[in-house]
């Protein structure tokens, strides 16, 4: 399984940014997929995820309403679409899958898989 992050970038407070992951090597309808980030010094925190067949998403509640996260069956990409940025939301944004619970989207390690990290920097 591999995944490929990108879209990650340099933007100003209030930007938006595009982040997708591209997803191989298995199919993943059974999966669910999610985006984690990881500030220095800062432990990993939980993004978005969503559930690759019924399309079901979970946020944590410091995007809620900001970020909207995507998938794309034809292309096999989940994507990050992020509005309002602010310098809190400066990291690296990992993306990951896995066979994860119900109750376990914001837990790092119920994911089988993670990719190579995107950096995310919003100025102020």
């Amino acid at each position: 399984v591999q995944l490929q992050a990108s879209g990650g970038g340099l933007v100003q407070a209030g930007d938006s940014l595009r982040l997708s992951c591209a997803a191989s090597g298995r199919t993943f309808s059974r999966y669910s997929m999610g985006w984690f980030r990881q500030a220095p010094g800062k432990e990993r925190e939980f993004v978005a995820a969503i559930r690759w067949s019924s399309g079901t998403t979970y946020y944590a509640d410091s995007v809620k309403g900001r970020f909207t996260i995507s998938r794309d069956n034809a292309e096999n990409t989940v994507n990050l679409q992020m509005t309002s940025l602010k310098p809190e939301d400066t990291a690296v944004y990992y993306c990951a899958a896995g066979l994860v619970d119900y109750s376990n989207h914001r837990r790092a390690l119920a994911y089988d898989y993670r990719g190579q990290g995107t950096q995310v920097t919003v100025s102020s």
